[in-house]
């Protein structure tokens, strides 16, 4: 068994850990309240500061689910041609129904992948940190 090079614990998959919403480290810990990265796991202790996923996951998501969404809506009207509170009931929950997974799906991939990649802020060689 590999071991990450960060603690004795095991080398966790990102796809497996991420994806549910669990520490990097340990696999056991939430990584979530809601929608909010938690300040550290309550299982090992792992402090979260080191996340920084940005503004990745809500472009990925809102790019491709606007996509999604936005041509049923199109075809929905072109070929139906339904009322408009139809698509006011339809797409909403749609969007919220399946934004929200995703959206905490691909946040705890990358945390993940930050964490297993141990990756940081770039830095030129012999540059102290100017934060």
């Amino acid at each position: 068994m590999t071991h990450s090079p960060h603690s004795a614990y095991p080398d966790l998959d990102p796809s497996a850990t991420g994806a549910r919403g669990l520490c990097p480290r340990c696999g056991e810990g939430k990584l979530f309240k809601g929608l909010d990265v938690r300040e550290n796991c309550s299982v090992c202790g792992l402090d979260f500061a080191f996340e920084d996923s940005g503004d990745g996951p809500v472009v990925f998501i809102l790019l491709g689910l606007g996509f999604v969404i936005l041509g049923g809506a199109v075809y929905l009207e072109l070929t139906y041609g339904p009322p408009l509170w139809l698509h006011v009931l339809l797409w909403p929950p749609l969007v919220f129904g399946f934004g929200i997974p995703l959206l905490r799906a691909t946040k705890g991939y990358l945390i993940a992948q930050q964490y297993k990649t141990d990756a940081s802020s770039g830095r030129l060689a012999g540059k102290k940190d100017q934060r």
